[in-house]
């Protein structure tokens, strides 16, 4: 099969009109007619990334996050971008990112699942009555530290940050996987009790303690690496002579 094969796959289940308007999900790198019998899945596209796919022999690398953002005047070795683009260029590896599209069409629901989120409902649309994370109920109430300890074991991770009173009972709930500061008042207007996300800064995480929405961060990474899995999963289900290789789940930092 070729590549074009897979993206077509791809965006019939996730399609683009879904992603965000700033976003820069697609092929990105390489060519549409390249054969492909190897992939390679990870949420970034990292410099360890982009050799282990080559090593595996690759002929397309999956992730989440797009490489390129922005707007790219030159691509040379000079910045990390343009190296890791000749990279792959020069290993013939086409480059694939599904973002946006993918959260909404996909992740929203996969990390709403992890939690057991009932009567769930989108958190804020985007297109069509879909959108970004989800709101509802947990399975029983519970408080905030046992909501943390529970967020800790669905998604295999050593810590999370909370905000609010560790002994305050919850069970309206919001997810929004990935970077959530701008999800903090869609979840308030909700009527959720805390909202579990990522990146959440510091006068964000006090402001909205104070106004009655606790919060969990469990990271960015650490929720939306259950992309590497169902995206190892889907492309199984529908190409199953693929060789996958996944990119190993750990964390990009430590916290000593």
């Amino acid at each position: 099969m070729n590549c074009q094969e897979i993206i077509e796959a791809i965006e019939q289940r996730y399609p683009l009109k879904y992603a965000c308007d700033w976003d820069n999900p697609g092929l990105l790198a390489g060519s549409r007619e390249r054969e492909v019998d190897t992939v390679y899945i990870a949420l970034d596209a990292t410099d360890q990334v982009v050799d282990a796919a080559a090593e595996c022999g690759a002929q397309l690398l999956l992730t989440h996050h797009p490489m390129i953002f922005g707007r790219i005047c030159s691509v040379t070795t000079d910045d990390y971008v343009g190296e890791r683009l000749i990279r792959l260029i020069r290993d013939d590896i086409s480059y694939y990112a599904m973002h946006t599209n993918y959260d909404v069409m996909g992740m929203a629901e996969l990390a709403a699942d992890r939690i057991e989120l009932r009567e769930r409902e989108v958190l804020e649309e985007v297109l069509e009555g879909e959108g970004i994370g989800r709101v509802g109920r947990l399975s029983c109430p519970m408080t905030l530290r046992e909501c943390a300890e529970f967020v800790k074991e669905r998604f295999g991770l050593p810590n999370v940050k909370v905000f609010g009173d560790l002994n305050r009972q919850v069970e309206r709930a919001a997810i929004s996987p990935g970077s959530g500061k701008s999800m903090a008042e869609p979840a308030r207007s909700k009527g959720a009790e805390v909202l579990i996300t990522g990146d959440i800064d510091h006068h964000t995480g006090i402001d909205m303690a104070d106004c009655g929405l606790s919060i969990i961060d469990a990271g960015h990474y650490g929720i939306e690496h259950i992309y590497i899995g169902d995206m190892e999963r889907f492309l199984k289900e529908r190409f199953p002579g693929l060789r996958i290789y996944t990119a190993p789940i750990a964390q990009p930092f430590e916290v000593l």
